[in-house]
Parts: C-alpha cells; sequence; structure tokens
C-alpha cells in the first residue's frame, strides 16, 4: 500500500501512523484501513457495559478527506444496534456534518471512543440517531455477534480481544478518552428549526426587502437632479479641477427595474430633505423658548396699555365732573 501513495502526502503520513498504532485489536475498538483504499477505514467497536448495549460488537466504516486530519471524516455503522441508523452518516462534532468543529488533534482512535462513548445517550432527533427501545436494543446487540463484513472480512465474534476483569487501558486509551469527552452530538431539531424558519413566509418577505435593500444600496446613483448640477457650474473652475466622470464610465440605468429605480428616487427624496435640515440640532430647541418670551411681552404690554388708558379716561371723566360742579 505504501507504493501506491506519495508518501510526503500529511493525510498519507498520518493515516499511515494510525494504521500502524491500531493495528492490533483491543477488547473495546479495532480499526484498519482497506487493502486497496487507505482513505476509507473499517471499524468494530464494544458495547458499552452496564447499557442496552452490553455484550454487542458493531462494525462500521470511517471514510476520510484527503485534507485529513484538517478536516473531518464520515462515519457509518453497518451493524442494527438501534442507536445508529445502518448505512447513513452520523451527525458527530467529530464527524463531516460539523468541520468547524473538528480539531485535527482528534484521530481515529478518539472517534471509536466518541461512538462507544455516545451509544447510551438519547438520539434526540439528531442526523442518523434512533430511539429504540431497551429490549429492542438488546435483542440487536446479541444479533450483532453474528455479523460479518464482506468487504474487509471482519467477523464479530474474533474481531476483538476477549474482555477481562485485569485488563488495563493504555496511555493513548486514557488520552483519546479525554478528548473525546469534548465532542458533542449535534441535534438535526436545532437545525430543522433553522430552517423552518428560514422558509416560513415572514422571513421570506423579510429576507426579500433586505436583498433589495442591498441591490439599491449597490446601484450607483447616476442622474443629477438640477439643483446639483446648478451648483456644479457656479464652482467654476475648482469644480473642474476634480476628477470627472466621462460618460462611457457611467452605468446604463435603462435596464433597472421600476421598483429599483423607485427606489432609488426614495433614496435621493432623503439625501436631499437631510441636506436642507439645520445644522445645528438644536434649533428647534432654542426658537422655542424666543416665541414663548415674545408672547408674554406682547401680552404684557397689552395689559399695560389697556391699564394706562383707563388711568386716563379716569382723569378726563373726574375733571369733567368737578367742572360741573363748580359751574353749579
Amino acid at each position: 500500500m505504501e507504493g501506491q501513495y506519495n508518501l510526503r502526502n500529511p493525510a498519507v503520513k498520518r493515516l499511515m501512523k494510525e494504521a500502524q498504532e491500531l493495528k492490533d485489536p483491543t477488547e473495546q475498538y479495532h480499526a484498519q484501513p482497506l487493502e486497496d483504499n487507505l482513505f476509507e477505514w473499517h471499524f468494530t467497536v464494544r458495547g458499552p457495559p452496564d447499557s442496552d448495549f452490553d455484550g454487542g460488537v458493531y462494525h462500521g466504516r470511517i471514510v476520510l478527506p484527503p485534507e485529513y486530519p484538517m478536516k473531518p471524516p464520515s462515519i457509518i455503522l453497518l451493524t442494527p444496534n438501534g442507536r445508529f441508523e445502518v448505512g447513513k452518516k452520523i451527525c458527530l462534532s467529530i464527524s463531516g456534518h460539523h468541520p468547524e468543529t473538528w480539531q485535527p488533534s482528534w484521530s481515529i482512535r478518539t472517534a471509536l471512543l466518541a461512538i462507544i462513548g455516545f451509544m447510551p445517550t438519547k438520539g434526540e432527533g439528531a442526523i442518523g440517531s434512533l430511539d429504540y427501545t431497551p429490549d429492542e436494543r438488546k435483542a440487536l446487540a446479541k444479533k450483532s455477534q453474528d455479523f460479518n463484513c464482506e468487504n474487509c472480512g471482519s467477523r464479530m465474534r474474533t474481531a476483538l480481544l476477549p474482555c477481562t476483569a485485569s485488563s488495563i487501558p493504555s496511555l493513548a486509551d486514557v488520552e483519546a478518552k479525554e478528548l473525546a469527552k469534548q465532542i458533542s452530538f449535534k441535534a438535526e431539531t436545532s437545525s430543522a428549526n433553522t430552517a423552518a424558519a428560514e422558509t416560513s413566509p415572514a422571513s421570506k418577505l423579510i429576507k426579500n426587502a433586505n436583498q433589495e435593500t442591498q441591490v439599491a444600496d449597490q446601484l450607483p446613483i447616476t442622474q443629477i437632479n438640477a439643483e446639483t448640477e446648478d451648483m456644479r457650474e457656479t464652482d467654476g473652475d475648482d469644480a473642474r479641477t476634480g476628477t470627472q466622470e466621462s460618460p462611457q464610465s457611467r452605468p446604463n440605468t435603462t435596464s433597472l427595474s421600476p421598483r429599483q429605480r423607485r427606489t432609488q428616487q426614495q433614496r435621493r427624496a432623503q439625501q436631499q430633505q437631510q441636506a436642507r435640515r439645520p445644522v445645528s440640532p438644536s434649533y428647534t430647541q432654542v426658537r422655542r423658548p424666543a416665541n414663548t418670551n415674545q408672547i408674554g411681552s406682547t401680552v404684557l404690554i397689552v395689559v399695560l396699555t389697556l391699564a394706562l388708558a383707563a388711568l386716563i379716561f379716569r382723569r378726563i371723566y373726574m375733571s369733567h365732573e368737578y367742572r360741573f360742579d363748580y359751574e353749579l
């Protein structure tokens, strides 16, 4: 197999190293690449003890990308087990469904231990998961030992070492188990809810509105209003020294749809309104107290004028009354 691949390839070097490390079966797992394909491995794992899978031995495939270990592998179970679907890629954060959570420090050994650790957990609608009853899983665990793989020739009854009470896990197994604890099972329900929300009528309307806004923002404004044109003409030679846009470089607006043209007109109208507003935002706040004081002053002047007129009228009336009494 070594002659078929470029040993300078990082993926080939990594897989050769892992194949050498995993060549001997253990009590819990075993994995080796196919004879004619280094990027497809077949593995065997034992069901976790004290669970519905106790006594079961399960077989599956691991398909690795050419970019491994920078990209995650795809994991497929071949033995009916009641936890994962047969022949379908399961959705672990260590699998190809979620490359954003993959870490190059993880290995095939880590993936095998992660599968064993997640078998007793609930599926909760995750991709490639099943929620069989405990009795069904125990029945499948007994039948799993009769499974034989036609591609790699593995027999489940002899694929792993027999379990013993005095078995001691290796240092590599301990390190892989610690890494496997960081792996989370990705639920399909969250992605399904996200897809349903994206396909709802309200979200479609919002999405269409956002797309139209983005198109309007990207469209250049090539039509210049008369006021702006007059200002450019009055600028004289100073304005002509700037960079001028040639008619050939101006984009053609005849292909715009009516909606896009209306959007451009609305944006121009908003820009003109903002340009006509006073520079100081507190202009109206300053004007209001002045108007109030002016009204108060006017009212005070009117009141004083009326009072003065009343006094004058009273003096005139009193003078005429005294003159009448004197003549009598």
